[in-house]
């Protein structure tokens, strides 16, 4: 049973489920369900994958059901338009998506919260329901109606979830940064949507140093148009400002009662997402209620298996769309597990020491911190217990495939590894994803989550066959994650130009990408950072495979150099401390590349760099440096962690000859 269709035999899979694993999951009871009452295939999780795509309003209404979302789901499943984006999921719904996370008020584990400094707390999920209580009754007095915008200047502890539930429950709009942005990145995202109450910290940890914020919000307060009241939340210190309120206060003020929720329709904004804004400022993603909901409970239970009570982590700040994602889960009843800081503080151990004392049956991280643990040989699965652990989710940038290999070797042979993808634009991981019933190839993800139905193009608009070779990432389908609008976009172009504008009524996501012919994907990078060099079109990851097998070099990023009416391959590298790079290393590096993909991936140069430039959730910027070796402006250096990195790209002797 379950046996995936293959047109490859030779390669055999990392990992394999267990007939009585499949038969325990909530996808094989659904499937079964689905089976049952409407004949929907059970052969294997891309026959039910394709089905759940021709049958959209039977899947839709099903997972509904079979998830016991909270709210009044209507007559109507599915509105078809005459253009994508504006097709209606569930359009006589009422619902509120705080309610939906907030279904328990009993003495279970709701959350616990972890420091630099070691220091825990937990929350029940009584205590969560009447510190939103509180919350919103504030919000209330302050005059917070459907539609105002609540924004948070927060590091990832649990005032933060709060924040957004309690601004959910009334129909207010939540957008978050993390409090690493500077002035100017925070004018440049909530400049935009003017909120009218600002949650902010006074100072959190990173790296063994404490880091404080007042000064930057004491700046911010009179540039927000609009802002009303701003509360602190004292996370190191007792600091505040002059005519701020203190969350503390604030709880100790009001009498928890059960919360009012305003069930508001399906698309009604529930967040507001950013786009990194390394061209220019950010974009205001706007995500509603039912959407949001729908997804992130469906990739819970159906993709993950996660059941009530199982803990789940994810390594993540308040600015990446993954922060979101993992609050959802406690619409599925799962304890969440939150830590703020360095994860290599004060070793590389942390984050396991964390996961493992609290049996997460979910960790969640980036692919650059795998390969971090890699290179700084840390061996988890031979230090840790990890007996709890059935998957790692793995997402920001293509897990290579030597990364495949380490986390069978030396976290856990037995796991369930998912390397995901989507992104902000589908506040998901929906286009490419795991699934608990399926087998795991070496460097391929799984495919794409039910609902999405997710192909490969050419440039033509034709279909790339499984095994065909790489194209542009499509979305063929409506879902119910695709943004309600952009904000202060009224006629809907910047809407249109971001998803549509390369092939009519068909949603492009902006990746290089290919099917394999286990039905899984591989990512290749950026459609817009794909390098050319005669003419054919290569993905970066490709490259960055084969560099990180070189010990010697700590991190890489390539980009393409406009050269004698030509692109060549330029790779700079940052080097191992006490490494150097010598003729006899660049030369290794390249017939590695040329070698390990192909002649046309191989650099014309190598040079070494003391830096990467990379945004606030850790995502290497290729456009920047492309930019800056081509003497063009960098339109917005403060969407950027590390503006300073880029000094090291300009004006580079190496790249004049």
């Amino acid at each position: 049973m379950f046996a995936e269709k293959t047109a490859n035999t030779s390669a055999a899979p990392l990992w394999t489920p267990s007939e009585t694993q499949i038969k325990s999951t909530l996808l094989y009871q659904f499937m079964g369900d689905m089976n049952q009452k409407h004949n929907a295939p059970m052969g294997s999780y891309y026959e039910f994958w394709e089905w759940t795509n021709e049958h959209m309003d039977l899947f839709w209404d099903e997972m509904w059901n079979f998830c016991q979302i909270i709210g009044e789901k209507g007559s109507i499943v599915f509105q078809d338009a005459p253009h994508m984006k504006d097709a209606k999921f569930f359009p006589e719904a009422k619902i509120n998506y705080a309610e939906n996370l907030l279904r328990r008020k009993d003495n279970s584990i709701a959350i616990i919260t972890r420091n630099e400094l070691g220091e825990e707390r937990q929350l029940t999920c009584k205590e969560l329901y009447e510190q939103v209580s509180r919350l919103q009754q504030y919000l209330i007095e302050s005059g917070v109606t459907e539609g105002d915008r609540v924004a948070g200047y927060m590091p990832n502890i649990p005032e933060t979830i709060i924040g957004h539930l309690a601004a959910a429950s009334l129909g207010a709009i939540w957008c978050s940064a993390s409090p690493d942005f500077g002035v100017q990145g925070l004018l440049d995202r909530f400049g935009q949507i003017e909120p009218k109450v600002l949650i902010a910290v006074d100072s959190y940890y990173y790296n063994g140093k404490t880091i404080n914020c007042l000064d930057k919000v004491q700046e911010v307060i009179p540039q927000l148009n609009g802002l009303e009241k701003t509360i602190i939340v004292n996370f190191v210190t007792d600091d505040t400002l002059s005519g701020a309120d203190r969350y503390s206060d604030i709880q100790s003020k009001y009498t928890a009662k059960d919360i009012s929720f305003n069930r508001v329709q399906f698309d009604h904004p529930l967040v507001i997402m950013f786009s990194s804004g390394t061209t220019g400022k950010p974009k205001c993603i706007v995500h509603g209620h039912g959407g949001t909901l729908l997804q992130h409970v469906k990739e819970f239970k159906f993709q993950c298996d996660i059941k009530p009570g199982e803990p789940v982590f994810y390594f993540t700040t308040c600015g990446w769309m993954m922060w979101n994602w993992l609050i959802s889960g406690l619409a599925c009843e799962a304890p969440l597990l939150l830590f703020d800081g360095s994860p290599f503080y004060p070793d590389g151990n942390v984050l396991w020491d964390f996961t493992s004392k609290h049996n997460s049956v979910l960790f969640g991280t980036s692919a650059k911190y795998i390969d971090a643990l890699k290179k700084n040989n840390i061996l988890p699965g031979k230090t840790h217990d990890l007996s709890a652990l059935r998957i790692i989710t793995s997402t920001g940038s293509p897990l290579v495939h030597e990364s495949f290999d380490y986390v069978y070797q030396d976290i856990k042979s037995n796991v369930h590894l998912a390397s995901i993808y989507g992104g902000t634009d589908i506040i998901s991981a929906s286009f490419g994803i795991g699934n608990p019933i399926s087998p795991v190839y070496r460097g391929e993800l799984q495919g794409p989550a039910l609902g999405s139905a997710v192909d490969i193009y050419d440039e033509n608009g034709t279909s790339i066959p499984e095994g065909g070779g790489a194209g542009e990432l499509v979305c063929l389908k409506p879902f119910p994650s695709m943004p309600v609008c952009f904000w202060n976009d009224d006629n809907g172009q910047r809407y249109h130009d971001a998803y549509f504008d390369e092939y009519p009524g068909i949603w492009r996501h902006g990746d290089w990408a290919e099917k394999t012919t286990h039905h899984g994907l591989i990512v290749h990078g950026r459609s817009d950072a794909t390098l050319n060099p005669g003419g054919v079109r290569i993905g970066t990851a490709e490259i960055y495979r084969q560099v990180e097998q070189v010990p010697q070099i700590m991190e890489s990023i390539a980009v393409g150099q406009n050269w004698d009416d030509d692109v060549r391959v330029i790779l700079f590298v940052v080097m191992q401390k006490g490494e150097e790079l010598t003729e006899a290393l660049i030369k290794e590096v390249k017939t590695r590349i040329r070698v390990g993909a192909s002649p046309r991936h191989t650099p014309a140069k190598v040079i070494a760099v003391p830096d990467i430039p990379r945004t606030k959730s850790g995502k290497i910027t290729e456009l920047a440096v492309r930019d800056i070796i081509h003497d063009r402006p960098i339109k917005n250096k403060t969407a950027l962690a590390n503006p300073e990195a880029l000094e090291f790209y300009k004006n580079l002797k190496e790249l004049t000859n």
